[in-house]
């Protein structure tokens, strides 16, 4: 049964530990590379187990999120050094 369930517990492990790992920076993960200022304001418990949440089950697409926002990052500092 574990070798069955492997790959399985592997990616939810590797998600969660992605969620903890990138929660100071999740800012990045977004639309836009900006913190919200007038994002609502959240207790830190709820806010991270949120995120883990959301990584443990979806940080591939994360990480595909994060590399479009450093590609743009990368455009914007390009264009502002000329």
């Amino acid at each position: 049964m574990t070798d069955e369930y492997t790959f399985i517990y592997l990616y939810l492990f590797f998600g969660a530990c992605f969620g903890f790992a990138t929660y100071s920076k999740r800012h990045l993960f977004s639309e836009g590379p900006r913190k919200e200022l007038s994002s609502d304001k959240t207790s830190l418990l709820e806010g991270r187990v949120f995120w883990v949440m959301v990584c443990t089950f979806l940080w591939p697409i994360m990480v595909i999120t994060r590399i479009n926002t450093a590609w743009v990052l990368f455009k914007r500092k390009k264009q502002s050094q000329k």
